[in-house]
């Protein structure tokens, strides 16, 4: 599924919803979102702070929300219930590129072995679509937030997504990286797609009483380890098993800004 795609069904989504559930007398919200991605892989070391600043990427997006604290038909609050002025619901589009390289010990310039100079030649990026919906709690009132009682509501949030990847490896030297014993049947240029489980927390900043400024800090953890295109693992007797350094799956940490719109 193309991003072209995902934008049509978001987009229909979005517009559908807003007919059938203002009839519900919910109110909506649309932004937009941007910042910078680090994707952890199997490019580069665990737990090194060179590969994650090098092997990051950008994010943009596009929100709604869902508001069940404010009645979209009657331009009113609704009943004060707990789940009205805590929770919101919120979809999205995302799509974020990372170009990845290794680094860490593995790949230092005083490592002269056919390995090392295979690992430094291979570059790869990884291109990813995402549509989903998550959960957003707010500890603090929603409606008291919306009438400018306090400018900052912090909130917490968790969802799935459906992914569409489009990951790319190359390598500048022969024999390419696939002669590796690790690396054989272990990567690939398809795409291929897959679900995230999603968790972020983050902060909206009251601008104006339509519009919010937010701060958001996510973690998308994706169930295939096949998302940047390596999967290296060593052959035994029990078959492949994952090499150290591919103890999970990818995922990415994401830190985003973004502007949120109050509908009418």
């Amino acid at each position: 599924m193309n991003a072209k795609v995902l934008l049509l069904v978001f987009s229909l989504l979005i517009f559908s919803g807003e007919k059938i559930y203002s009839q519900f007398g919910f109110s909506h919200e649309v932004g937009v979102i941007v910042g910078p991605v680090a994707f952890y892989s199997d490019f580069g070391q665990r737990n090194d702070f060179e590969t994650n600043a090098g092997n990051t990427g950008i994010g943009v997006g596009i929100i709604h929300y869902l508001n069940f604290a404010y009645r979209a038909d009657c331009n009113c609050y609704t009943r004060d219930k707990y789940f009205n002025d805590h929770f919101k619901v919120r979809t999205e589009l995302d799509y974020h590129k990372t170009s990845l390289e290794h680094y860490g010990e593995s790949v230092e310039p005083d490592k002269t072995s056919l390995f090392a100079d295979q690992l430094r030649a291979t570059t790869g990026s990884s291109e990813v679509i995402e549509l989903g919906a998550q959960l957003e709690f707010y500890p603090f009132s929603i409606r008291d937030f919306m009438a400018g009682s306090y400018k900052i509501a912090p909130f917490l949030s968790f969802g799935i997504h459906y992914v569409n990847f489009n990951p790319e490896i190359k390598s500048d030297i022969f024999p390419p990286l696939d002669t590796h014993p690790k690396y054989i049947n272990s990567f690939q240029q398809d795409s291929g797609s897959t679900t995230a489980f999603v968790g972020s927390f983050g902060f909206r900043f009251k601008l104006t009483q339509l519009s919010d400024l937010m701060l958001d800090s996510r973690w998308h953890y994706y169930n295939s380890d096949w998302v940047d295109g390596l999967n290296p693992s060593e052959r035994n007797n029990n078959g492949a098993v994952p090499v150290p350094e591919n103890k999970a799956n990818e995922w990415i940490y994401w830190l985003n800004i973004g502007y949120v719109y109050y509908l009418d």
